[in-house]
């Protein structure tokens, strides 16, 4: 497999059917982040998911369909209590909703990469996702790099303490898949 940089070079790939058949995430070199400002926007607060797993398939005719699972409860953003906190029913409430499901339902070429468009799920509340990603791949695994805003209060998720923490939240995704 060649590396698809280009939107025209993915295409080829995906219309020679060298993409076709299931792919598994390589969780081992995959990274979902989560950045957002605290402190009336002053301070930024990152953390990254430490548990996430996924599949997906891809047609000889080019589509393509998988998920992304998120372990809610692995959020790690080096401080205990904040994560316990965002653990907790004010946000995630991973005693209810342990995980967060990404499900991809279309990838098409776009002018830098690819976009991708499906369904986000966070605390039972479905809404549709599109966004786009850098797409690279060889040696039988495929790499999609992306970063999207996602405002929380659409998720259910309003906990906002004296009006300190920001909705808007940055998410950034390396989902690193193999051939299975």
């Amino acid at each position: 497999m060649t590396t698809p940089g280009q939107p025209a070079a993915l295409e080829a790939l995906v219309g020679a059917g060298e993409l076709a058949g299931s792919w598994t995430l390589d969780a081992a070199r995959s990274q979902v982040r989560l950045a957002t400002k605290s402190m009336w926007n002053l301070v930024p607060v990152k953390g990254v998911f430490g548990e996430v797993s996924g599949s997906g398939t891809v047609t000889e005719s080019g589509d393509v369909a998988g998920t992304l699972m998120i372990a809610a409860g692995s959020i790690d953003t080096k401080v205990k209590k904040r994560d316990d906190h965002l653990r907790s029913a004010d946000f995630f409430d991973v005693a209810n909703h342990p995980d967060i499901t990404f499900s991809a339902e279309a990838v098409s070429a776009a002018a830098d990469g690819v976009t991708v468009a499906g369904s986000l799920t966070v605390r039972d509340t479905t809404r549709p996702v599109s966004f786009g990603a850098a797409v690279s791949g060889g040696d039988g695994e495929v790499t999609l790099d992306a970063e999207f805003p996602l405002n929380r209060a659409d998720y259910g998720i309003t906990f906002n303490q004296l009006g300190m923490m920001g909705t808007h939240n940055t998410i950034t995704v390396h989902a690193v898949f193999t051939r299975q």
